[in-house]
C-alpha cells in the first residue's frame, strides 16, 4: 500500500516546519528504490525516508533499522556526491498530488530532488538550478538532460481520499509515526514470511539428505550381516591350518559349532596363505560388529530426527508453525556443511548460524574478544562492534574476494548491539569493516582496538529477527 495524496499533505504538514533548514549530514540507499537521509536540526537528527517502491512508495521520518548494502548503489553515490552537507530549504507537495519536492542548496547552488510516489511508475529525480533533469533513481527516465515536467494528473478531479493514518497519541510526529509503524509491521511480517519459506526450504533439503543417508546406512548395515558368520569360519580354519593345501580356493570341513555336525564348504582366496584367509574372516566379523554397535543407534536416532522435521514441516504447511524461541540442538539445521561443521566444534565464543547458513562468532568478555579478533578471525572475515560502548566482538566467517549477504550483515549488526551496553536502550550505531583493517590498541586492556575504513548501520533489536538466531545457536 501507497501513500495517497491525503496522507502526503498531512504527514508534510507534520514534518516540513521540523525538517526546513536543517543540514543533510548521511545519505544511504538500503534498497534499490528507498533512500533514508539523516537530517540535522538544532539538538536533534532525524531520519528522512523516501521510497519510490510501487507497493510502497511513501515518505515520513523513521526510527527503524534499514540494513545498508556493503557497497552504496551508483545513485546513492551520486546523491552523497551532490548533496552530503546541503541545506534542506523546503518541502512541498506538487498541486496536492502524490508528487513532493525536496528544494535543497549545496556547493553549487540550488537543487531539487523530486519524489514522484505514483504507483507503477514512481521514481526519485535529481534536478538543477535550471530544473533539468540530472539522475533518476529508477533510470526508467528517458529525459534526462532535458526539462523536468511533472507526471500528468490522471485523478485531479476526484475527490481526495481521506488519510489512513490518525496518527499515534502522546507522539511529536503522530502521522509520521503512524506510517512508519504501519510499514514496519509489514515489514517484519514479510520477514517472518522470509524466515518460514527458508525453513520450509531447508526442512525439504534436509529431510532429502537424511533420507539419503539412512538409507546409505541401512545399506552398509546390511552389507556387514552377511559378515555375521565370519567369526565362525575363522575359527574352523583356525582349526584346519594344517590341512589347506598351497592355493585351494575352499575348504571342506565339518562345522563342530552346529550339533547336527555337517560338512560345510568354506571359500577361500588362493591367492592368499591358510593365515591370510583366517584373518580375513575375523576382519569381516568385526566389520560386521562394530556396524551393529555404530549403526543401529545412529539410523534409530536419525529417524527419530526426520519425525521431528516431518511434524515441523507439517506444521508449517498448515500455517500452524512459529520460529521457536529457544535452540534445540535436534531440530538446528545448518544451511552450509561448513558452517555446520564449525558451528558444532566445542570451544569459547558464542557461536551462531546466520540466516545465510555462515558461521558468526561472538566474544563473551575481554579475553575471547582479543582471541577472536586476532587468533580465530581471518583478514578477509567481517568484523563488528557497537559504537562508541563495551560490547562483544562479533566474527563472521567470509570466503576470501565475498561480500557479506545484507541478511547476515543484518543478523551479525543484531548480535553485535545485543551484546553490548546498548542492549537496553534496544536501538544504535554498529559499525563493521574487515577484520584486516582492525589493529590491537598499544598498551591497552585486551580487547582494546583501533578500527579504520568502517561503515556503520543503525539498528533496533528485532525479535523474530533474535529469535531466529538463538534457534540457530549452538553454544551459550
Amino acid at each position: 500500500m501507497m501513500l495517497n495524496k491525503t496522507d502526503l499533505a498531512l504527514v508534510l504538514a507534520e514534518i516540513t516546519p521540523v525538517l526546513r533548514g536543517g543540514w543533510i549530514q548521511k545519505i544511504h540507499q538500503p534498497q534499490a528504490l528507498t533512500i533514508v537521509l539523516d537530517i540535522r536540526v538544532p539538538g536533534e537528527t532525524h531520519r528522512l525516508l523516501i521510497s519510490c517502491d510501487p507497493n510502497s512508495a511513501r515518505l515520513h521520518l523513521t526510527t527503524g533499522f534499514y540494513l545498508n548494502p556493503p557497497t552504496p548503489p551508483p545513485f546513492c553515490q551520486f546523491l552523497r556526491a551532490h548533496f552530503q552537507g546541503a541545506r534542506l530549504d523546503d518541502i512541498r507537495q506538487i498541486e496536492h498530488d502524490r508528487i513532493v519536492e525536496l528544494q535543497l542548496t549545496n556547493k553549487d547552488g540550488p537543487r531539487a530532488i523530486m519524489c514522484e510516489l505514483t504507483g507503477l511508475k514512481s521514481n526519485l529525480l535529481v534536478l538543477d538550478a535550471e530544473r533539468q533533469i540530472l539522475r533518476d533513481c529508477t533510470r526508467q527516465c528517458a529525459n534526462v538532460g532535458q526539462a523536468y515536467k511533472p507526471p500528468g494528473q490522471g485523478d485531479a478531479s476526484q475527490k481526495p481520499a481521506p488519510s489512513r493514518f490518525t496518527g499515534l497519541s502522546a507522539s511529536m510526529h503522530p502521522v509520521s509515526d503512524a506510517i512508519d509503524t504501519y510499514y514496519r509491521e509489514q515489514e517484519s511480517g514479510r520477514t517472518g514470511d522470509r524466515i518460514k519459506t527458508e525453513r520450509l526450504r531447508v526442512l525439504k533439503k534436509t529431510l532429502k539428505k537424511e533420507l539419503r543417508l539412512i538409507e546409505a546406512w541401512r545399506s552398509d548395515l546390511a552389507k556387514a550381516a552377511t559378515y555375521h558368520d565370519y567369526a565362525r569360519y575363522g575359527e574352523l580354519i583356525k582349526s584346519n591350518l594344517g590341512a589347506i593345501l598351497k592355493g585351494a580356493d575352499h575348504l571342506e570341513v565339518i562345522d563342530y559349532f552346529d550339533d547336527q555336525l555337517p560338512t560345510i564348504t568354506i571359500p577361500l582366496d588362493p591367492m592368499k596363505s591358510p593365515h591370510g584367509n583366517m584373518d580375513d574372516y575375523f576382519r569381516k566379523h568385526r566389520k560386521h560388529l562394530a556396524a551393529e554397535r555404530e549403526l543401529t543407534p545412529r539410523i534409530e536416532r536419525a529417524e527419530l530426527g526426520l519425525a521431528r522435521l516431518r511434524q515441523e514441516l507439517h506444521e508449517i504447511q498448515q500455517g500452524t508453525w512459529t520460529p521457536p524461541a529457544t535452540s534445540s540442538p535436534r531440530l538446528r539445521v545448518a544451511t552450509s556443511p561448513t558452517a555446520r561443521a564449525i558451528a558444532q566444534q566445542p570451544g569459547p565464543f558464542r557461536r551462531f548460524t546466520s540466516t545465510d547458513g555462515l558461521p558468526i562468532f561472538v566474544g563473551r568478555n575481554a579475553r575471547e574478544n582479543d582471541e577472536l579478533t586476532f587468533g580465530l578471525a581471518k583478514s578477509d572475515d567481517l568484523w563488528l562492534h557497537a559504537r562508541g560502548t563495551p560490547g562483544s566482538h562479533v566474527v563472521v566467517r567470509l570466503g576470501k574476494g565475498t561480500d557479506p549477504p545484507s541478511e547476515t550483515l543484518r543478523d551479525a549488526a543484531t548480535l553485535a548491539l545485543l551484546y553490548s551496553d546498548l542492549k537496553k536502550s534496544g536501538k544504535g550505531d554498529v559499525i563493521y569493516t574487515r577484520r584486516k583493517w582492525v589493529k590491537k590498541a598499544k598498551g591497552q586492556a585486551p580487547g582494546a582496538v583501533i578500527v579504520t575504513q568502517e561503515k556503520s548501520v543503525h539498528i533496533s533489536l528485532d525479535k523474530i529477527r533474535l529469535d531466529a538466531l538463538k534457534n540457530r545457536t549452538s553454544h551459550d
